[in-house]
């Protein structure tokens, strides 16, 4: 294991530079920060081009063996101490493990089409931890596929990775404009259901069992009037209070569960 110690070593610099948006999608590389997110990323194919260890900040036991695994593979693994492990993190308590991977594209073609599936399109989600949020529910539920339309944030910011706890590398995605995605599911007879405080129906009152994408929108605004006004169903989630709406993580996740439901998952 390669041992680094100066804030100034190429690597290290290079792995610092991709906490900005700008330079992850230029090079299409993002960072993998623990073990938990490290362990997904590679279940699920992420190509993990080197990773950088502090062993003093380790959390588990499990670490050593996993740089075992991506050393025998062939990944180059160095050693660093924590003042530069703390410089490359997202994480204000890094846990010891950082990894720069290659992103992975995520075109509407390779969405896959299934009998009665269940979707999700997010547009326009602004917070990473929204969009985090959104995909660790749609994991929980059993989505076929999340559509990203429009998108504000990218998908593989290191924070949308660690709000949804992996779901990222789980959930098939693709992203595409608000007008492909209505021509997709159109096409592929997926009827749209649209959330919206401002509809009659009650989520609760519509058949969920058909093939079907919830749709949700942006945090401030919800939907635009390009989802309202051609979406198959639109429907609200009641509020008792003085709020009129709901964070759009929330919406998406009682929106899912309901569709589970509906589909008589299996209890835990």
């Amino acid at each position: 294991m390669l041992k680094i110690t100066s804030g100034q070593n190429a690597r290290v610099k290079h792995a610092v530079k991709l906490r900005n948006r700008r330079a992850r999608e230029k090079e299409n590389l993002t960072l993998l920060e623990g073990y938990r997110e490290l362990t997904r990323g590679r279940e699920y194919g992420m190509k993990i081009r080197e990773v950088f260890c502090s062993p003093q900040m380790f959390l588990g036991s499990n670490e050593m063996s996993l740089l075992n695994e991506l050393e025998t593979d062939g990944v180059p693994v160095m050693e660093v101490p924590d003042f530069l492990l703390e410089k490359m993190a997202y994480r204000d308590r890094p846990e010891g493990l950082i990894a720069v991977a290659e992103m992975r594209q995520h075109k509407l073609a390779d969405l896959p089409v299934r009998p009665g599936g269940l979707y999700i399109v997010a547009e326009a989600v602004e917070k990473p931890g929204n969009l985090g949020s959104i995909l660790r529910s749609a994991d929980a539920a059993g989505v076929d596929g999340l559509i990203i339309c429009n998108k504000c944030t990218d998908i593989y910011n290191p924070n949308v990775i660690r709000a949804s706890t992996g779901a990222l590398f789980s959930v098939p995605l693709a992203e595409a404009a608000s007008e492909e995605a209505i021509e997709w599911l159109r096409k592929n007879n997926i009827k749209s259901l649209a959330a919206t405080p401002h509809a009659e129906k009650i989520y609760t009152n519509v058949d969920m069992k058909q093939a079907i994408a919830i749709v949700v929108g942006t945090e401030q605004h919800g939907l635009t009037d390009v989802w309202l006004s051609k979406a198959d169903i639109n429907v609200c989630i009641p509020m008792l209070g003085k709020i009129d709406s709901l964070n759009v993580a929330t919406a998406a996740t009682i929106l899912l569960y309901e569709a589970a439901r509906q589909r008589d998952w299996k209890t835990c």
